[in-house]
């Protein structure tokens, strides 16, 4: 079938040169269409493709939520592995880090605690000082 396009201006028919179709009126990618006309001789002799060409869209439609739902459930499936493993990976950070802190606290108590006696020794040491310079000892 030879079909021309039809144009408004003028001008734009004397500068597009006509187009030639052989396409059908009918639209051939309809699901209905596809299954019973375009496609009826497809898989005679393979037996796996016959049957699957017999199936109606209906079924072809189920089949294919089922592969959806069978994916989503595997991606699913992974996703959910994946957070188990961050959360025990979280908590042995979370332990770690709690060992750390408790280090920290421990080094601390131990830094004041020797900053502490450095200040007592100071004073001790200048009370020996002021002692000694009253006996009379000099630098």
């Amino acid at each position: 079938m030879v079909t021309t396009p039809t144009l408004r201006h003028s001008k734009a028919l004397s500068s597009c040169p006509p187009c030639f179709c052989d396409c059908e009126e009918d639209p051939m990618f309809s699901p209905i269409d596809i299954l019973n006309s375009s496609l009826a001789d497809c898989g005679k002799n393979d037996p796996q493709l016959n049957e699957e060409m017999k199936k109606d869209i209906a079924t072809l439609l189920a089949e294919e939520i089922n592969l959806q739902k069978n994916v989503t459930d595997d991606v699913l499936n992974r996703t959910k592995a994946l957070i188990m493993s961050a959360k025990r990976a979280s908590s042995h950070y979370q332990k770690e880090s709690e060992k750390c802190n408790i280090g920290i606290d421990t080094c601390e108590g131990g830094r004041e605690k020797a900053e502490a006696a450095l200040i007592e020794e100071r004073k001790l040491s200048a009370l020996w000082e002021t002692r000694a310079i009253e006996f009379g000892w000099k630098d």
